[in-house]
């Protein structure tokens, strides 16, 4: 029974499971593609993220919080695109993860990349709820708090109808089709890069070094909370912890691997886009947080709404008004973005059969999923109606990261894996016969320079990836139990850092002397093992970051998925009544 249920948990998708037409219709090209992750990423967070970030975490310092977070996020990306050049599907990591590491990791993925772009859609919209109700005076909070108020501690304090309806009416237009959805899109984004360019050259106009290096003498004492002054007030750890809250900013240009089957020339574009689009990202974030420290102290920063108060702080309240309209462009182009991938992962899991088979239906006219859009907005509407969504945010982005450490993983996986395209394998008696300890370690180094993968070289790499995400998990947890000081338990801690910083360099090392697949992609990370090795370390220091209330609620969500897939999805599996269908020898009908 237990040998059954592990091949089920890692059978895989085989390659010729993944060619063919595809039923999505492919009319995106590499401009709406760019302008698909652009708008699906700078969103909201350009013009709250800065200002909240340097007040309470990072203080000036915050432009380096987002070059981290974008180093983060181009790594991922960097591992996104490889497999978009492989793996031309819609579904994003889940199909990635489902190729490579098997059935039951990729649901999990593709439930986790659910819950990312649910949350990520749902808190989009009551943002722009409140933004347009802050322009009227928040007469929609006041009438409906009046009429309709919600008493729970866990829910809104009032359905949020307008929200509701906002995404009713973009699900609607979803199921239009694909490349209509892009034109709105695009124009929203103009729009929105137009008010980031304004912001950058009157911000410019105005910025003060000095506000760089505040004296922490002159800081007024009821801003007991403004840290030390300077260009990093609160020290290299608030910095970090500002990283980790400023990669909520890049979710999202994962958004363009969703669209494999709607991209064209995808092996080519898709990786393209990614690039261009992660560029644009980090040059507004890091642009606008400059800027704003520049030309407004950090102390004193709006965490609300910092763009428009710093403004309207030094006189210019006209570019308050420019940076309102695009803050709403944003909102909405953001929202489009969130919410226009979730139903291609929901058909993707279902055309496998892992979830509910009607989630795959395709309008014969439109070629969209119809009935997992349909069914995505009502679920997302239902959420914007009655949840506030501030703490869920912090789940959004353990979710995310989960799926970005199992694609950099896939990718070392696909990199040293034998294969047997266009390269004859030459088998030896180490894989035909138990190794021996000295085989063992020779093939570790690989001591004999082999350069053609083998089963032998593909286990030794797969063990050396699992040790080093294990020793990765296991330092950035100890790190954050480390109190620098000479303490007994501390000075122990400092040892096993020691030695697992060892294991981890040793490890590394092991990965990059073994054979690599010469496979020829349109794109591939470079430095493969260490950039995608620091992906994954980077990625899982972020989660780590995370509070035990965000651990507790994501493994809550993680319950939810485990019944749906072993009480529904593992006896549907499409690839699993293939199996059986081969192992019968008969065809499947």
């Amino acid at each position: 029974m237990s040998t059954k249920l592990w091949k089920a948990l890692t059978r895989k998708r085989i390659d010729r499971d993944l060619e063919g037409k595809g039923k999505l219709a492919r009319v995106l090209g590499l401009f709406d593609l760019t302008a698909l992750g652009v708008g699906a990423t700078l969103g909201l967070g350009v013009y709250v993220l800065a200002g909240s970030v340097a007040k309470a975490t990072a203080g000036p310092a915050v432009c380096v919080s987002f070059l981290i977070a974008a180093i983060a996020s181009a790594l991922s990306g960097m591992c996104y695109a490889e497999f978009a050049s492989r793996v031309p599907k819609a579904g994003s990591a889940y199909v990635y993860s489902y190729v490579t590491i098997g059935e039951f990791v990729a649901f999990v993925i593709g439930w986790n990349l659910i819950l990312e772009y649910v949350i990520a859609t749902a808190s989009v919209a009551r943002g722009l709820s409140n933004y347009v109700d802050s322009l009227i005076d928040n007469q929609m909070k006041i009438y409906f708090q009046s009429v309709m108020p919600i008493n729970v501690s866990f829910l809104s304090k009032y359905p949020d109808f307008f929200a509701f309806s906002v995404v009713m009416l973009l699900s609607v237009l979803l199921c239009i089709g694909a490349q209509e959805s892009s034109y709105l899109n695009m124009g929203f984004t103009a729009v929105n890069l137009t008010t980031v360019l304004v912001v950058i050259v009157a911000g410019s106009i105005k910025a003060n070094p000095a506000n760089w290096n505040i004296d922490p003498s002159t800081i007024p004492p009821e801003f007991k909370n403004a840290g030390t002054g300077g260009f990093m007030p609160f020290g290299i750890s608030g910095v970090m912890i500002g990283a980790a809250k400023c990669f909520y900013g890049f979710v999202g240009f994962d958004a363009v691997a969703a669209t494999g089957e709607e991209a064209k020339n995808p092996q080519k574009t898709i990786p393209l886009a990614i690039v261009i689009s992660l560029a644009v990202i980090f040059a507004a974030y890091f642009s606008i947080s400059t800027v704003l420290t520049m030309m407004w102290p950090y102390y004193l920063q709006d965490t609300e709404a910092p763009l428009p108060y710093a403004f309207q702080q030094i006189g210019w309240s006209s570019i308050k008004w420019i940076v309102n309209l695009g803050a709403v462009s944003a909102l909405c182009t953001n929202l489009l973005g969130s919410m226009f991938p979730l139903p291609r992962i929901l058909y993707a899991m279902a055309s496998d059969g892992v979830m509910f088979k009607f989630l795959s239906k395709i309008h014969d006219k439109t070629r969209t999923p119809i009935c997992g859009t349909l069914v995505s907005g009502v679920f997302i509407g239902l959420m914007t109606l009655m949840f506030d969504l501030e703490q869920l945010i912090d789940m959004m982005s353990i979710g995310t990261l989960l799926a970005y450490t199992i694609v950099a993983i896939s990718v070392l996986v696909l990199r040293y894996q034998k294969t047997t395209q266009g390269v004859k394998i030459s088998t030896n008696s180490i894989s035909e016969q138990r190794p021996t300890p000295l085989e063992y370690f020779k093939q570790i180094f690989n001591v004999d320079n082999q350069t053609v993968t083998s089963d032998f070289s593909s286990e030794i790499a797969s063990w050396g990836i699992v040790v080093f995400a294990s020793a990765a998990f296991m330092f950035g947890l100890i790190l954050n139990s480390v109190h620098f000081d000479d303490s007994a338990i501390n000075i122990f801690l400092y040892v096993v850092l020691i030695v697992i910083s060892i294991i981890i360099v040793v490890t590394v090392f092991a990965i990059s002397r073994q054979p690599i697949d010469p496979i020829k992609l349109a794109f591939k990370v470079p430095l493969v093992p260490f950039a995608p090795c620091l992906s994954i370390f980077i990625n899982l220091f972020l989660m780590l970051q995370l509070d035990v209330f965000t651990w507790i609620r994501f493994a809550v969500w993680m319950v939810i998925g485990f019944c749906i897939y072993f009480f529904y999805g593992i006896k549907h599996s499409l690839q699993g009544q293939k199996n059986i269908a081969r192992l019968l020898d008969t065809p499947l009908q």
